[in-house]
């Protein structure tokens, strides 16, 4: 419905939640995504403080992007997706690198989505895309919110497509979801709208 008004806007940053069901899940999108991806994609995946970072070993291995660790101070570069490690928060300042906080955990969580997603909503406002996938839980809800109102574009896998519902339905009760995606459809849609829509 708002195809026309999305293609104009040069979208910088991809912001994705996810939890319970994440691998799957990111798995089903990541390694679509070709090498010239033109934004930066970076991922809080809830995962145990002690699980190390396997997550960006394991997606390099099946991703076209390159897969890094997001580092404090860190610039975020297009073409690349960032891992948010576990045990901080993850945080996107206005000049656009990273940092990181030992914080109380939000919504149980540390790395929380609703601190990635208000920080990259102030950095980005409406260059920033919003993604929450599957998840038990509610965090993410408030993010997409923030990002909303900062007129980035939000969206949200569907809940039935989901393996585990909660969270993106919390995300669809709390903000004005843009688009709801089945999560076969979703790598198609980034590719079509920050790929394919540039043709004036």
């Amino acid at each position: 419905m708002n195809a026309f008004i999305e293609k104009k806007v040069t979208y910088k940053a991809l912001v994705i939640g996810v939890s319970a069901g994440g691998l799957k899940a990111m798995c089903s999108i990541l390694p679509l995504l070709p090498a010239d991806f033109p934004v930066s994609v970076i991922i809080v995946q809830h995962r145990k403080h002690m699980a190390g970072d396997y997550l960006v070993e394991y997606l390099a291995e099946r991703c076209q992007l390159a897969v890094r660790l997001a580092l404090p101070g860190q610039p975020i570069a297009p073409s690349v997706i960032y891992i948010a490690p576990s045990g901080y928060h993850l945080l996107v300042e206005r000049n656009a690198t990273f940092s990181l906080s030992i914080d109380a955990r939000v919504n149980y969580s540390i790395p929380a989505i609703d601190v990635l997603f208000e920080s990259a909503a102030i950095c980005y406002q409406q260059q920033l895309i919003g993604l929450i996938l599957t998840g038990a839980n509610h965090d993410g809800s408030l993010g997409l919110k923030t990002i909303q109102q900062y007129q980035g574009l939000t969206l949200v896998q569907s809940p039935e497509s989901a393996e585990y519902p909660e969270m993106p339905a919390a995300a669809i009760a709390t903000a004005k979801v843009d688009h709801i995606l089945p999560l076969p459809e979703i790598a198609r849609f980034l590719i079509q709208l920050l790929m394919e829509g540039d043709d004036g």
